[in-house]
C-alpha cells in the first residue's frame, strides 16, 4: 500500500486494478427509503472531482486544512478521499478544529460551526446529500454549492507526491497503519461485506468503520436511521460478513 503517496491513491488504486466495478460502498437511509451503492470506479470519480473543486477552485493542497462537517454518506466519503488526493488534512471533529482550517465541507445544518472551523477568509463549501444531486436551497452568498460546482470538474486526477498530515495530525503513513491495525483488530479481510451504522464524527471513528473496510479490502454497508426491522433481511440480502 504504502508506495503509494496518498490516502486515497493507497486505498482506491489496487480496487481500480483488480475490481473496479464491484461494490466498494453501498448506502442506505432507512428514513427516507434511499439505497445508493457505488462502484472502486465510481467512488474514485467523486473523489477526483472533489480534490478538483477544492485545488483548483478554491486553492486547498499539502497543508491545507478542511473541517468536515458530514454525516456517515457516500458523498462523505468522496470528499474524505477528495482531500487525501490532493494532500490535505481531513479534520473531523470538535477536538481537531482549532479554528483554523481552511476550507470546510458542510450541511446547511451545520453551516455556524463551519464558519466558525475555517479562518478568515476560508472557504465554505455546502452539500445538500440530495441523491439526485440537487442543490442546496437558498444558499447564503458566498458559499460554495457542493452539487453545482463538483459536476464540472474532471473526473480524473493525479494524486499530490508530497501530502501534509492527512488525518488529526497524522501522516498519510501513520493514518494507513491505523487503518490496517484497526481492519485486523476486528477481523476484516478481503472480500467481506462490512454493515455499519455507526457515524464518522472523529477521526478515530473515520479509521474504524471507514478506512478499515478499505485497507482490509472489504466493501461496506452504510446504513443511516436503521430501522431494526429491516436489518436480518438487509443482513440476507447484502451478504453481510462482518459488522462493526
Amino acid at each position: 500500500m504504502r508506495e503509494l503517496s496518498t490516502v486515497s491513491g493507497a486505498l482506491l488504486e489496487p480496487r481500480l486494478r483488480t475490481s473496479p466495478t464491484a461494490p466498494a460502498i453501498t448506502y442506505y437511509d432507512d428514513a427516507t427509503g434511499e439505497r445508493i451503492e457505488l462502484s472502486a470506479v465510481t467512488l474514485a470519480n467523486w473523489a477526483a472531482k472533489t480534490g478538483n473543486l477544492l485545488r483548483d477552485e478554491l486553492g486547498a493542497g499539502p497543508g491545507s486544512r478542511v473541517a468536515v462537517l458530514l454525516p456517515a454518506h457516500w458523498q462523505t466519503a468522496g470528499v474524505l478521499l477528495g482531500i487525501w488526493y490532493i494532500g490535505a488534512e481531513a479534520v473531523v471533529g470538535h477536538s481537531d478544529w482549532r479554528t483554523d482550517c481552511d476550507v470546510a465541507c458542510t450541511t446547511m445544518a451545520r453551516l455556524d460551526e463551519a464558519d466558525t472551523a475555517v479562518v478568515p477568509m476560508g472557504e465554505v463549501v455546502a452539500l445538500s446529500l440530495d441523491p439526485f444531486g440537487k442543490p442546496v436551497p437558498d444558499l447564503p452568498v458566498g458559499i460554495t454549492d457542493y452539487a453545482t460546482s463538483v459536476r464540472v470538474h474532471g473526473d480524473q486526477i493525479a494524486a499530490e507526491p508530497n501530502p501534509g498530515p492527512a488525518l488529526a495530525g497524522r501522516s498519510v503513513a501513520d493514518t494507513l497503519a491505523a487503518a490496517e491495525s484497526a481492519a485486523g483488530a476486528r477481523g476484516l479481510t478481503a472480500g467481506d461485506r462490512v454493515l455499519s451504522t455507526t457515524d464518522w464524527d472523529s477521526a478515530d471513528a473515520v479509521v474504524d468503520h471507514l478506512l478499515a473496510v478499505f485497507a482490509s479490502g472489504g466493501s461496506l454497508v452504510q446504513v443511516a436511521n436503521p430501522d431494526p426491522a429491516a436489518q436480518d433481511r438487509r443482513r440476507q440480502t447484502e451478504k453481510i460478513s462482518a459488522e462493526i
